[in-house]
């Protein structure tokens, strides 16, 4: 055995701290820069209504988050201001109803540098579920509050719990779709849930929905100059959806996930195929490897169309006959929006407030 003095022990030593971590099997993590550009990212109705206001939900969140708010607490009051605006029927107060004509919500929140969260499904009553969702994260010992027991507990919290929260828009829309589907009652249930879909699409093409809003949600998420990261998603769910739904939208994972070392993803569009695959989990994983937000929700969207072979779900393209988009932002304040199909997603930086295409998946629309 041959013998090492002192001086080849120091030497070597050092050379094996310097071998890649990866050598040995382990993926890089995205390290947190000390300072970053401030950036807040949302769905495209980030970057829309006001309620009245002077500002639209990024607006808002951008300008509490840099002037030293923490970051979650901007980013849910940007996505109050959509929640509370009747004309947004996707998202809250006026969000579409289910199939019973109840307005039922859903919302998760993700505080990077605490690595905690919360959530809420199925809530009624409640014009503000994100703000129930973050009560859950720091009152509770628990992740998700579901229904009754949801609405209990924003009782219990201080919130007024209201019989209905459809407005005239959302209640007429409701109306013009059970007028339509009320026939249909009498199929057995896979034709009548066939048959139900067929007739939104339609309504849609009519322009009596927005396309958008058939599946609804608004995701936000943001970073400040510390490096620190946070993230929210909140919904009134697929519209008319069967009572007691419950979409990817409150789950952590699919509607939403932080990494606060790594990077923020969330979604909107079909609730199933997110949930299914568990995308947003996914790409923030795919970050901790290294790739960039664009390349870590396209591979995202890969999997799902990989995943999706009911033929009721593809078009004549045999591709999916959906939307699903992707809201990413990693530590170093990259961030990308990306799309199964067409759409837009909004940004707010030091420069102003933004909405911009987003990078897809496949051209078109998913009818094409």
């Amino acid at each position: 055995m041959t013998k090492m003095n002192r001086r080849e022990f120091v030497q070597a030593t050092a050379a094996a701290a310097t071998v890649p971590t990866a050598l040995f099997g382990q993926a890089p993590t995205v390290m947190t820069p000390k300072s970053v550009k401030p950036i807040v990212i949302a769905s495209s109705n980030g970057h829309k209504v006001k309620n009245g206001g002077a500002q639209t939900c990024v607006e808002k969140a951008f300008s509490m988050m840099t002037g030293g708010a923490d970051v979650l607490d901007a980013l849910i009051a940007g996505v109050n201001i959509v929640e509370l605006d009747p004309l947004d029927d996707s998202v809250g107060y006026g969000g579409l109803p289910n199939a019973d004509g109840v307005v039922a919500l859903d919302s998760c929140c993700m505080h990077g540098p605490l690595k905690r969260a919360g959530g809420v499904a199925e809530i009624e009553g409640v014009r503000t579920p994100s703000k129930v969702a973050q009560l859950v994260m720091n009152e509770t010992d628990h992740h998700l509050l579901v229904g009754k027991g949801a609405q209990q507990f924003a009782r219990a919290m201080g919130f007024a719990i209201e019989d209905d929260l459809n407005t005239e828009n959302s209640r007429r829309k409701w109306l013009e779709w059970k007028r339509r589907t009320d026939p249909l009652h009498y199929l057995p249930a896979k034709e009548r849930s066939q048959a139900y879909h067929k007739v939104a699409m339609d309504m849609i093409a009519e322009g009596i929905v927005d396309a958008e809003h058939y599946y609804g949600t608004i995701n936000c998420d943001g970073v400040n100059a510390k490096g620190e990261m946070c993230g929210v998603t909140t919904t009134s769910g697929l519209a008319w959806k069967i009572p007691g739904r419950a979409g990817d939208s409150p789950i952590l994972g699919a509607g939403l996930y932080v990494d606060g070392d790594v990077g923020a993803a969330g979604s909107t569009g079909r609730g199933e195929a997110n949930l299914f695959n568990l995308c947003s989990f996914l790409i923030v994983e795919e970050m901790r490897r290294g790739a960039h937000p664009k390349d870590a929700a396209l591979t995202a969207l890969r999997r799902v169309a990989k995943n999706t072979i009911e033929k009721r779900l593809l078009n004549s393209n045999g591709r999916p006959n959906f939307g699903l988009n992707f809201y990413v932002l990693n530590a170093k304040g990259e961030y990308a929006g990306v799309s199964m199909y067409e759409s837009t997603y909004a940004v707010c930086t030091g420069n102003g407030a933004n909405t911009l295409p987003t990078t897809v998946l496949y051209d078109g629309k998913p009818t094409d």
